[in-house]
């Protein structure tokens, strides 16, 4: 791991950094060293790790939680390199849906593709980020919507590492295997009118969950429209699953 800048702002240290041609950022709090909870935040399609919700949310959870909170570029986004492949699916993703395709079946297929590179390098960063003395091998929890959940349920059935997962906006075409693998806590975001995902495809998913623990917050709105309050729940959620 190559820390590239660091800053210093209202409490909170900024640490960019690459990991084997990774990009992301590890925000922690303005302390001594010690073990605390680490949270991955996985960003929405066409964002990047320092989109304005993923920079709001981690100063959040950094200065009211006392998390240290993590966020990478996944391929095709933010300062990764362009990536070809990905680009031609997306493109013609795109021109399908246009054409009046349901998006839903081509938006399950892109983030099985993508979630195949996404996994060992999350597990590659958690491994790296753990073994910073100002962060530790604590519990570890992962946040992440639309594209963050269809790369994230993967990750988290993955990864025995995280302890509680908060996601949502995400359907049960890609991702309803790996979620039956799921058993640690989850909250499951959904909007009731989200046009990206259809509800069907949202309720299914959150009944694939292996978990015992599980709570489906549904709000009305579509795909983009998630609450702000969603976040002070999350953050709560996390201070009981992983404090």
């Amino acid at each position: 791991m190559r820390f590239t800048s660091r800053t210093s702002s209202d409490g909170v240290i900024e640490q960019s950094f690459t990991l084997g041609g990774i990009p992301g950022v590890l925000w922690t709090p303005d302390r001594p060293p010690a073990t605390r909870p680490l949270i991955l935040l996985g960003h929405g399609g066409g964002r990047h790790k320092k989109s304005p919700d993923v920079l709001a949310r981690a100063q959040r959870f950094v200065t009211e939680g006392g998390f240290a909170v993590a966020a990478l570029d996944v391929p095709g986004h933010g300062d990764r390199p362009k990536d070809e492949e990905l680009d031609r699916i997306a493109t013609a993703n795109q021109a399908r849906m246009a054409a009046g395709a349901e998006p839903a079946p081509l938006i399950a297929g892109f983030q099985a593709l993508v979630a195949r590179r996404t996994v060992p390098e999350w597990q590659a960063v958690l491994d790296a980020v753990q073994r910073l003395d100002h962060v530790g091998a604590g519990p570890v929890g992962y946040w992440g919507v639309s594209l963050g959940c269809g790369l994230g349920v993967p990750f988290v059935a993955a990864e025995p590492r995280v302890r509680a997962a908060v996601l949502g906006l995400g359907g049960a075409l890609s991702s309803a295997g790996a979620a039956a693998r799921i058993t640690v806590p989850v909250r499951f975001l959904l909007q009731w009118d989200d046009e990206r995902v259809p509800r069907a495809q949202g309720l299914a998913l959150f009944d694939a969950f292996g978990s015992a623990d599980k709570t489906l917050h549904a709000n009305p709105g579509g795909h983009g429209e998630l609450p702000p309050g969603e976040t002070e729940d999350s953050l709560r959620f996390f201070a009981r699953q992983l404090g």
